[in-house]
């Protein structure tokens, strides 16, 4: 029985290794399988289907694939899961002696999306 479970370890380790590096709304992100990120706005409603073609790399295990700039014919298939706005960030300008004071607040747009197939 202690050797079924050194099997199982095994095949979870293997999965856990293959992730790639996307490049998605000016940022670059490790993922992998089954993951969720937040990431920028991206144009889309919940549950449409993006393919992301801007590979820059794989590793698969002991197999590791690098782009120049980008991985021909790779691509990284997302699920929108969610659309909101995130937390509120505020700023305060203060000017001495003149009495300026400005407050201002902004929310960033975010889309939450699901790490569907490498």
């Amino acid at each position: 029985m202690t050797e079924t479970k050194k099997e199982t370890k095994t095949v979870e380790k293997v999965t856990e290794n293959k992730f790639a590096v996307i490049k998605i709304a000016g940022t670059q992100l490790k993922v992998s399988e089954g993951q969720e990120f937040e990431v920028r706005k991206i144009e889309g409603k919940k549950g449409d289907v993006i393919e992301i073609t801007d590979v820059l790399l794989i590793s698969d295990g002991d197999k590791v694939t690098l782009g120049t700039p980008v991985i021909e014919g790779a691509k990284v298939v997302l699920e929108i899961t969610s659309q909101k706005k995130g937390e509120k960030v505020n700023g305060f300008k203060f000017s001495a002696k003149s009495r300026n004071r400005t407050h201002f607040g902004a929310r960033q747009l975010i889309t939450k999306v699901l790490v569907k197939k490498i």
